[in-house]
């Protein structure tokens, strides 16, 4: 199971038991989980329970995990990176997404 975390521009997933896919409508994600979430201003609300809040290149979450943006490599906290290349985001674990529009499938 993975977790997708967002703030403005940022993702962070763990590591991914199947594809899944999550899309934003307005200000509201949908992910065929059925998990949901909520951004107002720089905070995202997670229907899970999990809250994240951006600072400038840094994200925060209630949880413990944060990361650090740099250029368009992003570290996290857990020891995880993610590199963006145009719409196509590498992660440290193997985990691909790719996002189209709005929705965004990973695997």
């Amino acid at each position: 199971m993975w977790t997708w975390r967002t703030g403005a521009v940022l993702c962070v997933l763990a590591v991914p038991a199947q594809a899944e896919t999550c899309q934003w409508l307005g200000t509201v994600l949908y992910c065929d989980s059925g998990l949901t979430a909520q951004q107002v201003g720089d905070t995202t609300y997670y229907s899970n329970g999990v809250t994240d809040q951006r600072i400038g290149d840094a994200t925060f979450g209630s949880d413990g995990l944060s990361s650090q943006q740099v250029g368009n490599t992003t570290y996290y906290s857990d020891g995880t990176a993610a590199q963006q290349i145009g719409d196509t985001t590498y992660f440290s674990d193997g985990t691909i997404c790719q996002t189209v529009g709005g929705t965004t499938v990973c695997n």
